[in-house]
C-alpha cells in the first residue's frame, strides 16, 4: 500500500453505521477517514472537494441514491474507487448497481478490516462484477 494512507470517505444516512465504518477504517492499517457524508448529494460534493481514494457508499438514502451518487463520482473523478455497502443480498441488488461504476458490493454485516484490504487490493483489476 505504500507509506501514505488510503483516504476514505464514508457515506451513510445512519450515524451508527458511519461510526462503525470509521472504526473499521481506523483499525485497518494504511487507511484513514478524511470525511463523512449522510446523503448522496453531500457525497458528490465532498468527493469533489476531498477527492478521496476510496468511498464507502450506502445504497439507500434520502435524495439521490448511493447508486446515482456513485455514478456521478466515478464519472467526475474516475480515479476514485467506490464500494457499495448495504443490507441487500447480492442477488437482490437494484438492477442499476452493476452499471454504477462501483468497484464492488459488500454486505454491511461482512464489512471489516480484511474485506476493506481485499477490496482495495482488487482495485487495480478494474471494476468488479456485482
Amino acid at each position: 500500500m505504500g507509506t501514505e494512507a488510503v483516504s476514505v470517505l464514508i457515506v451513510d444516512d445512519q450515524a451508527p453505521f458511519r461510526r462503525a465504518a470509521a472504526a473499521v477504517v481506523k483499525i485497518t492499517g494504511g487507511f484513514e477517514v478524511v470525511g463523512e457524508a449522510e446523503s448522496g448529494e453531500e457525497a458528490v460534493e465532498l468527493a469533489g472537494a476531498l477527492v478521496p481514494q476510496l468511498v464507502l457508499m450506502d445504497i439507500n438514502m434520502g435524495g439521490i441514491s448511493g447508486i446515482e451518487a456513485t455514478r456521478r463520482i466515478t464519472s467526475g473523478w474516475p480515479e476514485v474507487a467506490v464500494v457499495l455497502l448495504s443490507t441487500y443480498q447480492a442477488e437482490d441488488l437494484p438492477a442499476d448497481a452493476g452499471t454504477s461504476g462501483a468497484l464492488a458490493y459488500v454486505h454491511k454485516e461482512d464489512f471489516g478490516p480484511r474485506v476493506l484490504e481485499d477490496v482495495w487490493a482488487q482495485r487495480a483489476g478494474g471494476r468488479l462484477a456485482m
